[in-house]
């Protein structure tokens, strides 16, 4: 089978489409034929081993898998003796931010793990869109208790972690205003935000706003505790899916919780197999619209990587298998 594979960290020109055995699902185990699955920031990580701190995880000075990948949707085709949750042609899709192998034709998973079953009428790519990014705007959410009648800025809107909580703060009715570019504007007027700041036109962490916020989540990471701290309410919270400058969050995570009335709360992401559920119900109820920004194939996957290495991506990049 074909899969992409590395053997040291680096740039996706350490990226290799390499033709390895398919493999043997184990008795507790599933084998999947893998149709669809994205590029996203959490590979890009993976590739480069960075930050250094995840490779306490991935590999200290090589990476333990060698064949990338996060998150897949595909069809069941075979099953381990002691497997009975999934049967042969189900179609199912998962997401492990360690590694799943699946940039390639086919991976095996166990069956209890991080995988369940597609919702009915739902197609791969659309599904696995509601993975990754999705998961990790769950985090920022139940990492805090949202009251109904919150304000919220969302920083970074329109990628897959921010299209996703969008639309998830918007399932759950709250007020979002929304920070994004000119050209992804109507896409997020689409996605039902209260009302958008261009950044192109202002700066958000200088804009007047019309009421201070009770959260600030900032979806692509970009912005710093120091410079929206004056947007915040009293007890408000600040919340990045980055560790920013000098693991900055981290630590303010720590301090703030102790001497000020301003919070920043760092989102480490848990529980993968309730977020696909919680997705999978969204989707079903047609309350969770995927976005795709580009679509490669397994030969085209480098340039895949190359494209989201760029940071200018919307919502999520597929790729087709």
């Amino acid at each position: 089978m074909k899969a992409l594979t590395r053997k040291k960290y680096g740039s996706p020109k350490v990226l290799r489409i390499e033709k390895v055995e398919k493999p043997i699902p184990k008795e507790e185990e599933i084998l999947v034929k893998v149709f669809a699955s994205t590029v996203n920031r959490t590979d890009c990580a993976s590739l480069r081993g960075k930050p250094l701190l995840t490779r306490v995880a991935t590999g200290l000075f090589s990476p333990k898998r060698k064949i990338m990948g996060t998150d897949f949707a595909g069809q069941v085709v075979a099953i381990g003796n002691k497997v009975s949750n999934f049967k042969v042609n189900d179609k199912v899709w998962g997401f492990n931010d360690q590694g799943l192998n699946s940039h390639a034709e086919y991976l095996t998973i166990d069956a209890n793990k991080e995988v369940i079953k597609i919702p009915p009428n739902t197609d791969y790519a659309s599904i696995v869109c509601a993975a990754e990014g999705a998961h990790y705007a769950l985090n920022f959410v139940n990492k805090v208790e949202v009251k109904p009648n919150s304000k919220i800025l969302l920083n970074g809107a329109t990628g897959a972690i921010g299209s996703s909580l969008l639309q998830i703060l918007k399932y759950q009715a709250k007020e979002v205003t929304a920070v994004c570019n000119t050209k992804n504007i109507d896409l997020i007027q689409s996605l039902a935000a209260d009302k958008i700041i261009n950044y192109e036109v202002e700066k958000f962490t200088e804009a007047e706003p019309e009421s201070t916020y009770d959260f600030i989540f900032d979806a692509v990471g970009k912005s710093r505790f120091s410079e929206c701290k004056h947007l915040l309410k009293d007890n408000g919270i600040y919340i990045s899916s980055e560790l920013g400058k000098n693991a900055e969050n981290v630590f303010l995570a720590m301090s703030t919780q102790l001497k000020s009335n301003k919070k920043v709360i760092f989102p480490i992401p848990s529980d993968i197999k309730t977020s696909l559920q919680f997705m999978s119900d969204m989707v079903d109820q047609g309350k969770f619209k995927s976005i795709i920004d580009k679509t490669f194939s397994i030969d085209e996957i480098t340039k895949a990587y190359e494209y989201v290495e760029t940071g200018n991506k919307t919502g999520s990049v597929v790729v087709q298998f």
